[in-house]
């Protein structure tokens, strides 16, 4: 059996718009379920659907650490985060559903 990854990821409604922190075990099929409208609540809500970041993890634990960490900063240093690595706020779930993420 491989070794499973554990994945902490913010979508956005849009460039500088609302956003979500979750973790999952299963990046795709997680925020596939949120661009469905199959979560309710938040997401559904506020059509916060856009992958624009994730980090992969060996172990839940670390994952869910990073997670709860993140929920606490300030909105700049999240938008910094993001920004960093996908300044045009692109959404990677086309490209991660594709296999190339």
């Amino acid at each position: 059996m491989g070794a499973r990854s554990y994945y902490v990821y913010i979508l956005a409604s849009h460039i500088g718009g609302t956003h979500y922190i979750g973790v999952t075990n299963d990046l795709i099929r997680r925020v596939g379920q949120h661009k469905l409208k199959l979560v309710e609540g938040f997401t559904e809500k506020y059509d916060v659907v856009r992958l624009v970041y994730f980090e992969q993890f060996d172990d839940p634990e670390n994952a869910i650490r990073r997670e709860k960490r993140l929920k606490k900063w300030r909105r700049a240093w999240k938008i910094s985060l993001i920004e960093k690595d996908n300044p045009d706020w692109n959404d990677l779930y086309p490209e991660i559903a594709a296999g190339g993420g």
